[in-house]
């Protein structure tokens, strides 16, 4: 797919390489630090006392926090943006981060089957949600499953990830794990406030 297009006057169109980071401002930065090193197994590459920079990849930051002075705290049920999504290359990784979390308390809100991904919706210190995935469609499938199947069942429906990770290592194979059609039905609207909630 093209990152260029040119409108109607003839001027060019320019599509960004990439989302580099996300910047989140807290009260609460050494437990918002010690969250993301913990979860996304993140690097700090520059702290001081209000701001840090971290990243798990190449990039010189993926995640930065910043605890700015007089800051409120945002209320329950506010508009603005609702999670960060990290995606996983392996099933097998995905599934040992969700295991390794889970044993030291971090658990998700809800998990969803969205048919082209599977997810773990968590909330990290200051309520801010967290979506750690994995892909179940090939990327040159990606647009025409979003254009064709999406309609079907929008948001997807509810896993059981300790059943999941339990027939992982039992050895079942990756493709009936991540059937979508093996958990057809409809979308429980119990799922979305349990994610925003």
């Amino acid at each position: 797919m093209s990152g260029e297009t040119i409108n109607g006057g003839g001027i060019r169109a320019i599509a960004p390489a990439k989302l580099s980071h996300a910047v989140l401002r807290t009260t609460r930065l050494k437990e918002m630090v010690q969250w993301y090193q913990t979860v996304l197994n993140a690097e700090v590459l520059y702290q001081n006392e209000f701001l840090v920079f971290m990243t798990y990849d190449e990039e010189h930051h993926r995640i930065a926090i910043a605890q700015v002075p007089g800051l409120a705290e945002k209320p329950k049920g506010c508009a603005g943006l609702d999670h960060l999504a990290f995606f996983y290359a392996t099933f097998g990784d995905w599934i040992e981060t969700y295991e390794r979390l889970k044993g030291i308390g971090i658990t998700p809100r809800v998990p969803i089957h969205h048919g082209l991904s599977m997810s773990l919706y968590y909330r990290d210190p200051d309520d801010n949600g967290v979506e750690l995935s994995i892909d179940n469609v090939e990327k040159p499938q990606w647009h025409d499953w979003m254009r064709h199947q999406l309609g079907k069942n929008p948001l997807g429906m509810a896993f059981d990830p300790d059943e999941l990770a339990r027939r992982y290592h039992a050895g079942v194979p990756e493709s009936e794990l991540r059937s979508f059609e093996a958990r057809a039905g409809k979308f429980d609207p119990e799922l979305l406030r349990r994610m925003v909630e």
